[in-house]
């Protein structure tokens, strides 16, 4: 479980991608989340939840990448160099600055436009309009493993506005229009729509049993 409060920016050593099977093993170096790492540890990496495998001299960490993960999230497309959001696994007596952030990416967005402000910028990403019922203005996204606050929601996307911090201490800073982001939406929403849709299939399952015709009630007992 992680926060959505970046550590630092770390950066991809190697992606190693096997022709013979699908997943694959990063290395990332890391100054800050690899000080007290130890194998079998969760780092978020740009927002997807990772366990550390290996930690190596020079600071790295190694972790192993499932298919499920490569053809959800963006780290597919990570290279030698690629910059990245860094968060250890948030603890049970720290303060929750951010929002509960699971590590488990939804989709891939694209950053449509950003709009420099005074002392903010505004940015509109387009994502798979299926997954905006999870979305609130007010609420709460993870893009990037980063805790934002939804400004708003379209049927094709949603909308944030970032501080100079966000953008001096996450890779949020250096997106330019048509960057593709890991998005993860507000669990709440999910857990919330399951429960209903279980309590509606449950009212439909009850109404259809009280309005069954009794012969065929009785059929059903016999059998």
């Amino acid at each position: 479980m992680f926060t959505g409060l970046i550590e630092e920016i770390g950066t991809v050593l190697k992606l190693e991608q096997f022709s013979s099977r699908p997943d694959a093993v990063i290395t990332v170096k890391a100054e800050t989340v690899s000080q007290d790492a130890r194998p079998g540890d969760s780092i978020a990496v740009s927002g997807v939840c990772l366990t550390v495998v290996e930690l190596l001299p020079d600071g790295s960490f190694t972790a192993d990448v499932m298919p499920e993960t490569i053809e959800r999230s963006t780290l597919s497309g990570f290279v030698a160099g690629t910059q990245v959001n860094l968060e250890r696994a948030m603890r049970a007596d720290a303060r929750l600055g951010g929002h509960i952030v699971q590590g488990h990416v939804d989709a891939v967005a694209t950053l449509a436009r950003r709009i420099p402000g005074t002392r903010w910028d505004d940015l509109y990403f387009t994502v798979d309009p299926a997954l905006t019922r999870y979305i609130a203005e007010k609420g709460s996204i993870s893009i990037d493993g980063t805790s934002l606050t939804v400004t708003e929601v379209t049927r094709e996307g949603f909308g944030v506005s970032i501080i100079p911090t966000t953008s001096e201490a996450t890779t949020i800073g250096a997106l330019a229009p048509g960057d593709r982001v890991n998005i993860e939406v507000d669990v709440l929403a999910k857990y919330v729509e399951r429960a209903l849709s279980a309590r509606v299939d449950g009212l439909l399952d009850e109404a259809q049993d009280h309005y069954q015709p009794k012969h065929l009630k009785a059929e059903g007992a016999i059998r």
